[in-house]
């Protein structure tokens, strides 16, 4: 976040880091990006670590601040094994991609047990569309509002 302060409203996460965390690109209103290491050091992209299924869709800094403050909120559920793996341009290190997975999985639990009261009782058999609007950008609130309102 502070190089997204710094540099860039957006970021996109590269999938194929060395380590377990993730190298990232802080991008500006005109389309300039700057990249990053694991260690936040300034670092040129020599590959395609942030082309197509080497990296995460663009977040903005509000979702950045929404999925840090779910992170921890649920465990892994039971039987989760299905990650992607990609492999790094080169042979690089092999690394999973369900992070990300998880991350929405926590804020929909989150809101979920904070909002049981007042949403319908069926809500979790749209499960998997509400982390589809996440991933378009929607706010966790946002997601479930819409699916609620477009089916209850």
């Amino acid at each position: 976040m502070e190089k997204m302060g710094e540099y860039g409203d957006r970021v996109q996460f590269s999938l194929v880091s060395i380590g377990s965390e993730p190298s990232y690109q802080v991008m500006n209103s005109f389309g300039k990006a700057m990249a990053f290491d694991r260690n936040h050091h300034l670092f040129r992209p020599e590959g395609d670590e942030f082309v197509g299924v080497n990296a995460t869709q663009t977040f903005t800094m509000d979702q950045v601040k929404a999925a840090i403050s779910g992170i921890g909120a649920a465990s892994r559920p039971a039987g989760a094994r299905g990650t992607r793996v990609v492999r790094a341009a080169g042979g690089g290190t092999r690394i999973s991609a369900a992070r990300l997975e998880e991350q929405y999985a926590a804020q929909r639990y989150e809101y979920f047990r904070n909002n049981r009261a007042s949403l319908p009782p069926r809500i979790s058999e749209y499960t998997e569309e509400i982390t589809q609007l996440m991933k378009q950008g929607k706010s966790v609130e946002d997601a479930f509002g819409e699916v609620v309102k477009k089916y209850f």
